[in-house]
């Protein structure tokens, strides 16, 4: 049982109706808001056994805040290296790459992630730009969209790969010129664990302390929850030793993935280990890949992309993907489906649909990404109940509102106009959850409403807003983060508000988030972040 908690002289912020409460103090027992009142009240009810009263002195309380789509534990693997997101050009990347080359040790591998393709200009992505830097190091550079990576020819030749190869993914592929020869670019991740499955890696223990601290990150950051869309390796018995200890900062929904080539014993694995887990983590869902990205020419479009790419399906054969869709809607799982694609989200949506007509449980099934879509698939998401999970930050870090960037030259000027449509999503009735996909993104929560306002980048908001027609409101932003996260849980009955019996997951900050600007409010002070009644980060000023 954790110890009560009072929290007095606050400002309640219903995120329903954007209201403050009357209220100006709250207790928690066992987890739970156990009573809202005004200041007097609370304290009386704060005998001796409450072992942690806090004066806010006016600050605002949320429900606590959550990532509708986060990669914890890739992330924390991912991130160990070095930090490419902030290299605008080939220049800015290859003087990170000589830094990152001159701190190596002897022999040692140079990880590399965040690497945009923008950075590349009109050339191919490929390792050319680097060798001369690299100077035989091996080398490993994601790149930001975790779907893709540069290896340099020494990581190509050690890890064997010298030609094109065959994958059971239907877009992952080793890149070769046309004599055949590897350029040094990799597609979706059976390609890239040719090279990565050679690169020396961290130990267990290693791995589990930097997903400790990232975890505490996510916390002072006001997030108290993270649907989290994998669950490989050692990500559950991480989740499940850190929540034994107590160490746990962050309530999570866990999704394993089901992909290409899962037999029905795997789907059936899939089913029996839902509801597993522990006191602030469980298995609810499974995630699927429909297509891969728009910037490697891995999407499913309805049409080519200016390559000629983007054209088919992550499944070899998409009906079998709908077949097991069918088979966890029966058994009343809901599927969270990687779609980014016009013709990855149509194929989604029927799927859901013709599962839903067999009958059976409801199901709050979820759509991820959402990148670019036809005005006749917006209706479709409210009329199925599928939820819309969107990263509104990608729109602002990795495209442009004059369509110069990869991704929209890519698409053309026709799709590259409909881009993340979080605003007509949400107005033709549709539940939008909003999240960052970290590490393909920054996780700070508060940027994350931010972008869904201006979508602007947030390392230049001088810059003109990809798509203003598409902004949210503030508090559509914040419901997208708190009421809509606990809806597509199906949880709404014990988060998302402030009120008596709901969980007390809680995000306390300097001032308003409905009334600070929208470039402002990346920089407001986060105060207080409570998870099921203990706080999890408290800034030295409380």
């Amino acid at each position: 049982m954790h110890p009560p908690l009072a929290l007095l002289s606050a400002r309640l912020l219903d995120p329903v109706t954007g209201a403050v409460l009357p209220e100006t103090a709250l207790a928690v027992s066992d987890g739970r808001i156990s009573a809202l009142g005004d200041d007097r009240t609370i304290r009386s009810l704060a005998g001796a056994s409450t072992t942690v009263i806090i004066d806010l002195g006016g600050a605002v309380v949320t429900p606590g805040l959550v990532d509708g789509h986060l990669h914890p534990v890739t992330g924390a693997d991912l991130t160990a290296g070095l930090d490419l997101s902030a290299c605008a050009d080939l220049e800015q990347v290859r003087a990170a790459l000589a830094r990152g080359v001159r701190e190596l040790a002897p022999g040692a591998w140079l990880h590399g992630w965040g690497l945009d393709p923008n950075a590349f200009g009109d050339r191919p992505v490929d390792n050319g730009p680097f060798e001369a830097v690299l100077d035989g190091v091996p080398a490993f550079l994601l790149l930001f969209d975790a779907h893709s990576a540069v290896a340099s020819r020494r990581a190509l030749e050690l890890a064997g790969v010298d030609g094109p190869r065959v994958f059971r993914q239907a877009s992952a592929e080793v890149v070769c010129d046309d004599a055949g020869r590897p350029t040094g670019l990799l597609l979706e991740d059976a390609a890239c664990e040719l090279v990565e499955s050679v690169a020396p890696r961290p130990t267990r223990e290693e791995r589990l302390d930097r997903l400790a601290a990232t975890l505490r990150a996510l916390a002072a950051s006001g997030l108290t929850g993270a649907h989290v869309m994998d669950a490989g390796g050692d990500s559950l018995a991480f989740f499940a030793r850190l929540d034994e200890a107590g160490e746990l900062p962050l309530r999570l929904r866990v999704a394993p993935w089901c992909q290409p080539g899962t037999d029905a014993a795997g789907v059936r694995a899939l089913i029996r280990q839902q509801g597993t887990g522990g006191a602030l983590w469980r298995t609810e869902g499974v995630k699927i890949f429909m297509d891969g990205t728009i910037d490697n020419g891995t999407a499913w479009l309805e049409r080519p992309d200016c390559h000629g790419e983007s054209t088919h399906a992550f499944w070899p054969d998409p009906d079998v993907y709908t077949r097991i869709v069918g088979e966890l809607h029966r058994a009343g799982v809901p599927t969270a489906t990687h779609a980014i694609g016009d013709a990855a989200v149509r194929h989604v949506l029927d799927s859901v649909e013709r599962a839903a007509a067999g009958g059976g449980p409801r199901v709050l099934h979820r759509v991820e990404h959402i990148e670019t879509v036809p005005d006749d698939t917006l209706r479709r998401f409210a009329e199925l109940g599928v939820i819309a999970s969107m990263q509104p930050t990608h729109c602002c870090d990795f495209t442009r509102a004059d369509h110069t960037d990869n991704w929209s030259r890519r698409l053309g000027e026709e799709r590259a106009a409909r881009a993340w449509r979080c605003r007509d999503l949400w107005d033709s009735g549709a539940t939008v959850v909003l999240g960052s996909d970290w590490p393909i993104a920054p996780y700070p929560p508060l940027g994350v409403m931010a972008g869904a306002r201006h979508r602007r980048p947030g390392r230049d908001l001088s810059r003109p807003p990809h798509g203003p027609e598409q902004a949210l409101t503030a508090l559509q932003a914040l419901q997208g983060m708190t009421v809509n996260p606990a809806l597509a849980a199906g949880e709404e009955h014990l988060a998302g508000r402030i009120a008596v019996g709901h969980r007390a997951d809680l995000t306390v900050l300097s001032d308003d988030p409905l009334t600070t600007s929208a470039t402002d409010l990346p920089d407001l002070p986060v105060l207080l972040t409570v998870l099921d009644g203990r706080p999890t980060h408290r800034d030295p000023s409380l």
